[in-house]
């Protein structure tokens, strides 16, 4: 009987706390449960006066204000001041930049997962879907992009002339300016089937809808400088470039050593105030070919021209290229792709102070404009480019796979390779949730800054990861460069996805967990702001309130992981039934793990967080992974939970609930004390592991999906660009599929024969053919469909060669 009492008195604690019952509900039945006890006596009287004790202390030093102030409050309010890491401006400024979104309800340890599935399915209007169509067809079909990239190294003349002519580089411009008005997921649309045709013309034509001149004067622009620049950009009489990048400083924009000063000066014949501007930038897309130049310099005012502060800080100027003293031109060579990237330089150039971007009141406000537009920009550009190159391998190697033989066997048919094609299979799939709803955040109204570095890094690792294993597949096919070659434009893109706009390790390191901590944690951001308000008295009133909050939400977590490492998920709420219905239950305890292990590392590290970047790395991870699997689960929710679809889910989740589990599992290993980390490992993993990879035949059944023509692959790879045409490279493979598909029964039929000993064992199949004509097993209709097929197959199957004459130097 006692023990079923205590059992009783754990199960209440544990259910309110799981709950996340507030001290209203806590008090009352804690009260109702002990008096419940205490009548029947159940429980020894010496347990009855700790649990007692328990709830009167927990009672007097949260009920009254002034007590909990003294003995909780002040100390976390001291210690919270201490552990709080130094911050440079242009950190703070990049830790405001963004909205949360659905982030915040992944990091608090409950997410709302009918709000998360009821938001709009990712769609294009009428108009931007006929631009596709139509425009963005016709371009497509313009592109060789052997000519362009290894031949001629740039765009025809026609190309440029039809990307000005549809406005290709005004979607994000508004109309009222003359442009496109498109949407985020418009202009990632567009992009992709650029980009699956040809990078370097993706690259071009995305540029100018992404972080840049245009994008920039939108949104803080003056209305003299909208009426000035849109017009011509929406058009593509202005080609804009950004220059940020320096020879020493890159991502730190802290470190920005071009300069400007702020001077009297002549301009246009009159003494005007303005700027003395020197830079020297280098990788700068656009650069060689741009009108305008968008500029980034660390602007001061010593002889306080302004009345102001005298370092004002990084500033943002918009420049013709033809004003005096400003250098463009030359090009760099990335990664032997065509897209314009070079330099630009200037020395004690003098241009007028309303040549700020936004006016004078906007000088040294550039790192906050351009964190603010980086946290959209991240979420289209890049993504986009790396769902072209994961539709193109899905198609291609799928294709490739059940054309190329060895021993008689399509190589599809070999596990190995099977394996190989799964990663491309299902982290394709992750990408086409992922790039859809991260664009609706956007579209949304939203600046989502820690889903915007998610989406970045990790899609253009998973496409670095799928082109890795289309090319271990195609092998000396997917080497051999030329004309045919389908798989060498992405390949060589690969780097300047993971280069730009943050590069990988640094985003993986810092950006997503070192922001995410902050501005997703529900109290984390106010509990600064709060420590660091000029009137202490009122910061540590309001920290007093928020802490009280932020203790309960913690002992919630804790016993949320606990709980369900415990006794599993069965009883934690999901917003569907049906075969993905668990998913839902084992993120949730993934959230909880998180919140729980991210307050307890704060609490403990503080500021030294910030310097455990293989920490934050792995925290960073978790909450990745999170996101991508609730778009897995979006997505296939929004498409209607085709049965087709359903093994790629299985394969997506399963696979990052491993990553997560594996990443957790580092973090308490690498945590210090050693003792605690093994604490926390126990909290969260109590039985030891819970998540394993995907099996083999989950592995296999997505893999021998790619090789199947229907639904599915089309459905996969809606985006890309598909030529029909017997001399493109992908016509050939598609042609070379759909034959052999037609011919696989008679082909069949010959193969059962050669088992059965009806004819000789061969491995030419024209030979093959004749015997089997002969041994009438097929007819003559029959012998010409497999000989159509045989030398489709050979034909797509081949790789270029060039006369001798072709590499000699001139």
């Amino acid at each position: 009987m006692v023990f079923i009492d205590i059992a009783v008195l754990i199960v209440c604690i544990l259910s309110l706390g799981f709950v996340r019952a507030g001290m209203k509900c806590w008090l009352p039945t804690s009260t109702i449960v002990l008096l419940l006890l205490s009548y029947f006596q159940t429980l020894h009287w010496s347990v009855l006066i700790v649990a007692w004790a328990l709830l009167m202390i927990t009672v007097v030093v949260f009920g009254i204000p002034w007590l909990r102030v003294t003995l909780l409050s002040r100390p976390f309010y001291k210690r919270f001041q201490k552990l709080l890491p130094p911050m440079s401006r242009t950190e703070k400024e990049a830790l405001d930049a963004g909205d949360v979104w659905w982030d915040g309800d992944l990091f608090a340890g409950r997410p709302h997962w009918q709000t998360w599935l009821d938001k709009p399915k990712p769609s294009l209007n009428t108009e931007e879907q006929a631009f596709i169509d139509n425009q963005v067809e016709t371009l497509c079909a313009m592109l060789d992009d052997w000519q362009i990239s290894f031949k001629d190294k740039d765009l025809s003349q026609t190309v440029w002339d039809y990307l000005k002519k549809e406005r290709f580089f005004g979607l994000a411009i508004p109309k009222a300016f003359g442009g496109m008005g498109f949407s985020a997921q418009a202009q990632s649309a567009v992009i992709v089937k650029i980009a699956s045709r040809s990078v370097s013309t993706a690259v071009n034509a995305m540029v100018p809808n992404s972080l840049g001149p245009g994008e920039l004067l939108v949104h803080y622009g003056t209305d003299e400088q909208k009426q000035r620049w849109l017009p011509g950009l929406a058009k593509g009489d202005e080609i804009p470039c950004f220059a940020l990048t320096s020879e020493e400083v890159g991502s730190d924009a802290g470190g920005l050593v071009d300069y400007g000063v702020v001077c009297k000066g002549e301009y246009n014949g009159e003494e005007v105030l303005g700027m003395r501007l020197t830079w020297n930038k280098r990788y700068i897309t656009l650069a060689p070919v741009a009108t305008v130049l968008g500029l980034a310099v660390k602007l001061s005012d010593p002889d306080k021209l302004l009345g102001g502060e005298s370092n004002l800080g990084i500033t943002l100027c918009l420049i013709p290229t033809s004003h005096p003293g400003v250098e463009v031109g030359k090009r760099h060579y990335p990664m032997s792709l065509a897209f314009m990237n070079g330099t630009t330089r200037g020395k004690d150039v003098f241009v007028p102070l309303d040549w700020i971007i936004g006016g004078q009141q906007n000088a040294g406000n550039g790192w906050r404009m351009l964190m603010d537009c980086l946290s959209t920009g991240r979420a289209v550009s890049l993504p986009a480019l790396s769902t072209a190159n994961g539709q193109l391998c899905y198609r291609m190697t799928g294709a490739y796979a059940r054309l190329r033989k060895q021993f008689r066997l399509a190589i599809g048919q070999f596990e190995g390779v099977q394996e190989a094609m799964a990663d491309i299979a299902g982290f394709t799939y992750m990408m086409n949730a992922t790039r859809g709803l991260s664009c609706s955040a956007v579209d949304q109204g939203n600046k989502p800054s820690v889903v915007s570095a998610i989406a970045k890094y990790h899609m253009t690792e998973m496409s670095r990861k799928i082109m890795e294993r289309a090319m271990d597949i195609h092998a000396g096919r997917g080497i051999q460069m030329g004309p045919r070659n389908y798989l060498a434009g992405g390949y060589l893109g690969i780097p300047v996805g993971i280069t730009v706009e943050g590069a990988n390790i640094l985003t993986r390191n810092l950006m997503i967990f070192g922001q995410g901590a902050v501005r997703c944690h529900p109290f984390i951001l106010q509990e600064m702001e709060a420590v660091q308000a000029e009137d202490s008295r009122k910061g540590l009133k309001s920290f007093d309130k928020l802490l009280y909050s932020h203790i309960g939400f913690a002992v919630s977590n804790f016993i949320r992981c606990l709980t369900m490492g415990l006794f599993g998920v069965s009883m934690v709420q999901r917003p569907v039934s049906g075969p993905t219905a668990h998913y839902f239950r084992h993120l949730t305890r993934m959230s909880s793990a998180l919140a729980f292990l991210a307050d307890v590392s704060m609490l403990i590290l503080g500021g030294d967080l910030k310097r455990k970047e293989s920490l934050s790395a792995r925290f960073g991870d978790v909450l990745s992974y999170l996101y991508l699997s609730s778009t897995v689960l979006k997505h296939y929710h929004d498409n209607g939970e085709n049965a087709d679809e359903l093994p790629l889910v299985h394969w997506c989740l399963q696979t990052n609930l491993y990553k997560m589990q594996d990443a957790i599992y580092q973090v308490c290993r690498n945590f210090k004390p050693r003792w605690l980390g093994a604490v926390l490992r126990f909290i969260v993993f109590p039985l030891g592991r819970s998540y394993r990879l995907p099996s083999d035949k989950t592995s296999h059944t997505i893999a021998k999906a790619m090789m199947q023509p229907g639904e599915l692959r089309d459905r996969m790879t809606d985006m890309m660009y598909v030529n029909r045409g017997l001399d493109d490279p992908i016509g050939r493979m598609e042609n070379a599929l759909l034959l052999n598909v037609e011919a696989a029964t008679i082909e069949r039929k010959l193969q059962l024969a050669m088992k059965s000993g009806r004819l000789q064992k061969e491995s030419d199949m024209e030979k093959l053919i004749a015997a089997g004509l002969q041994a009438e097993i097929i007819d003559s209709a029959e012998a010409g469909t497999l000989q159509t097929a045989e030398l489709a197959r050979l034909d797509s199957l081949k790789v270029d060669e060039f006369d001798f004459d072709v590499f000699k130097r001139s």
